[in-house]
C-alpha cells in the first residue's frame, strides 16, 4: 500500500510495523484467542504489556530511582490542572515562563488553581525565541518552574533547560519527549501526551519525583491525585490500554533503533536538511524563528503570501505529503518531523520545496 509522507503535528505517524503489530495481534494477542483490549486490566496478559511499557521508558530515559512512571488519560491538557492542584503549597504560587500558545494554555490553566507568576513572557518578540536559560531564576518560595520544551505551534524548542535549584522544574515535553536524550534528575515532573512521539492518542505519560507525590491532598478527587494513581501503578482505574500497547511497541522500535542518543542524531540529521532548504532559497523560504531557537520537531516557514503558501500545500499534498499546513491561529506551513519521521520521507519534502521554489521563484 502506497502511504503518504505525514508532517502531521499530531496525532502524528506512527512506525509501519507498529501498526502492522497491532493489526495482526488485535482480535487474537498472542495467542490468547482474545484481544488485549478486550482482557481484564488487572490480569496477567496486560499486567506484562503494563510492567513492560513502563519499564522501557524508565530504561530509554534513564529515569533514576526515586520516580515514579504513571499512565493518566486526559491528555496534556488535564495536566495543565492536575499540576497546580497537586503541586501548589498552600498559599504559595507557581512560576510559568510563557513561550507560546501551549505554555500560554499551561498558564491559563494554572491561573484557575492558585497564583501564577510569569517568569518570563516570550510576546515581547511574538514567541520567536527563547531566553538565556542561565538567566530564569524562580521566586524565591516558588512551588514549581513550569516549562514547555517544545512548542509545537510556533516551532522553538528549549535546547538546554533553566537550572532551577531546589524549585522542582517541571516540562510538558509532549511533542519532544525520548527525541533526545534528557537528564530526568534534573526535573520534579515531566509530562508528555503520547501522540507524537510515543503512540497512539489517548494517554499522558507523567514522570514524577516521589517527593513531590506529598503534595497530593487527600482532598482531590481520586483520579485528579497523583499520589492515588502512584501507589496503584496506574491501576486505580482501568487504564487507556490500546495506547498503552502501543507505546510499548514504539519503544521496543526506539530500542532496537539505539535508544534516544541513536534518534536525536537521526532527528538533528532531518531538521538541519529542512531548514538548509529553507535558508538555501534565497529568501523564498522563510523561517521566522531566531536559529538558535529553531525546533527539531515543528519546523515553521512562510512563503511571500497566503495563496502562495495554499498552492505550496495543496500540490505537496497530491504529490503525497500531508499535514504541511500552518496551525490556525499563525499560518504558514509546517512539518513534524517526530521520531517515527525518515530521512527518505524527509527528502521528499525538501526535493518538493527546490523544484516549487523553482517554478515560482
Amino acid at each position: 500500500m502506497s502511504r503518504p509522507v505525514n508532517f502531521s503535528a499530531g496525532p502524528s505517524m506512527i512506525p509501519v510495523e507498529v501498526l502492522e503489530s497491532l493489526a495482526n495481534d488485535m482480535v487474537d494477542f498472542q495467542g490468547t484467542g482474545l484481544s488485549l483490549v478486550e482482557v481484564s486490566h488487572r490480569g496477567p496478559v496486560y499486567d506484562k504489556v503494563h510492567q513492560d511499557t513502563i519499564s522501557l521508558i524508565r530504561e530509554l530515559m534513564g529515569i533514576p530511582e526515586g520516580y515514579s512512571v504513571l499512565f493518566i488519560g486526559g491528555g496534556a491538557t488535564l495536566q495543565f490542572s492536575m499540576l497546580p492542584m497537586n503541586l501548589l503549597l498552600p498559599g504559595g504560587s507557581a512560576d510559568y515562563i510563557s513561550t507560546g500558545a501551549w505554555a500560554i494554555k499551561a498558564i491559563g490553566e494554572a491561573k484557575k488553581v492558585g497564583s501564577v507568576n510569569i517568569a518570563y513572557d516570550g510576546s515581547i518578540d511574538k514567541f520567536m525565541s527563547l531566553p538565556d536559560p542561565s538567566a530564569i531564576k524562580p521566586t524565591a518560595g516558588s512551588s514549581y518552574l513550569h516549562i514547555t520544551s517544545n512548542e509545537t505551534i510556533g516551532g522553538i524548542q528549549w535546547k538546554t533547560f533553566p537550572d532551577s535549584g531546589d524549585v522542582p522544574l517541571v516540562a510538558d515535553m509532549s511533542s519532544d519527549i525520548l527525541s533526545r536524550p534528557v537528564d530526568v534528575s534534573k526535573f520534579g515532573v515531566i509530562y508528555a501526551g503520547a501522540q507524537k512521539n510515543l503512540g497512539p492518542s489517548g494517554v499522558t505519560t507523567v514522570i514524577i519525583r516521589d517527593d513531590l507525590l506529598e503534595r497530593s491532598s487527600d482532598s482531590l478527587g481520586s483520579y485528579l491525585n497523583y499520589s492515588v494513581h502512584a501507589k496503584a501503578n496506574s491501576l486505580y482505574n482501568t487504564p487507556p490500554v490500546f495506547p498503552i500497547w502501543g507505546i510499548r511497541l514504539v519503544l521496543e522500535g526506539v530500542k532496537t533503533r539505539g535508544g534516544a542518543a541513536a534518534v536525536a542524531k537521526e532527528n538533528e540529521a532531518q531538521a538541519a536538511a529542512l531548514y538548509q532548504t529553507i535558508d538555501g532559497s534565497g529568501g523564498f523560504y522563510r523561517c521566522p524563528v531566531e536559529t538558535s531557537a529553531r525546533s527539531d520537531m515543528n519546523v515553521v516557514w512562510r512563503l511571500a503570501d497566503e495563496d502562495l503558501e495554499a498552492r505550496f500545500i495543496k500540490e505537496a499534498s497530491a504529490e503525497g505529503m500531508i499535514g504541511l499546513k500552518g496551525h490556525r491561529s499563525v499560518g504558514g506551513c509546517r512539518a513534524s518531523l517526530y521520531n517515527a519521521m525518515t530521512m527518505k520521507g524527509l527528502k521528499r519534502l525538501t526535493s518538493f520545496m527546490a523544484e516549487f521554489a523553482r517554478k515560482n521563484g
